[in-house]
């Protein structure tokens, strides 16, 4: 029998690309410093690292910050992703996080901000875990399609192409013509990194006339072009 818990938990992760929260190791993970801490040095060691954000309902493994380049610059240019996704294809991810994450996280910060009593962090993380369900929401396909259809090649494409792609990836769930958030897609992008290049861009006027975002107070920040974090 396999005593190494870390080992184990890691080839489940590179094995099934991501587990939820509720999962027995998982858990562990999340309460256990020293377990977090092995875990953590063994994918450092083999140029990964843990994606386990803190309102997300599953977790997954990523290349590596530093390791990035050796994947992705090739033949001088920079690939959109290593998962096979084309360009379009990023960019319709791009739009289904700002969609569905974005309005679920305001939801979950405002959930946070009612709490009064203060918890250790870790302990709050597996605490929030049932909030990441219910504040999630789904987006109706024709709605996305009528919107961003003729920016993303037609909605031939997006329909027969893309949103099964993504669907396959576990970046999303379609169910009776209703996209719903897949395990991935909250691990698609770093919210602490990724959110402000969209409250303070374009994207974030279409969203808001749309009702999706409330107002944000803009800034001066330049918008950078986005990449998916690379799930192993």
């Amino acid at each position: 029998m396999n005593t190494d818990s870390a080992a184990r938990l890691i080839a489940r992760l590179l094995a099934l690309r991501y587990l939820p929260r509720e999962d027995l190791e998982v858990r562990r993970l999340l309460v256990d410093t020293n377990f977090r801490d092995e875990v953590d040095t063994r994918l450092a060691a083999s140029g990964l690292r843990l994606l386990a954000q803190p309102f997300a309902a599953h977790i997954s493994v990523a290349l590596a910050r530093e390791h990035e380049a050796a994947v992705f610059e090739q033949n001088d240019a920079w690939q959109a992703s290593n998962i096979g996704l084309p360009k379009d294809a990023v960019a319709l991810l791009v739009i289904l996080w700002a969609l569905i994450i974005l309005p679920k996280r305001e939801r979950q910060l405002a959930s946070e901000s009612t709490q009064t009593d203060t918890q250790n962090e870790l302990f709050e993380t597996v605490k929030l875990t049932p909030a990441a369900h219910e504040a999630s929401r789904g987006i109706a396909e024709n709605v996305l399609l009528e919107d961003y259809g003729k920016l993303l090649g037609g909605r031939a494409r997006l329909q027969q192409f893309a949103l099964p792609q993504l669907s396959r990836l576990g970046f999303i769930e379609r169910r009776n013509k209703v996209i719903h958030e897949g395990p991935l897609l909250d691990l698609a992008f770093d919210y602490a990194e990724f959110a402000p290049r969209i409250l303070e861009g374009a994207l974030s006027d279409l969203l808001k006339q749309r009702g999706v975002l409330e107002a944000h107070d803009q800034s001066n920040a330049a918008p950078e072009d986005p990449a998916p974090e690379d799930h192993a």
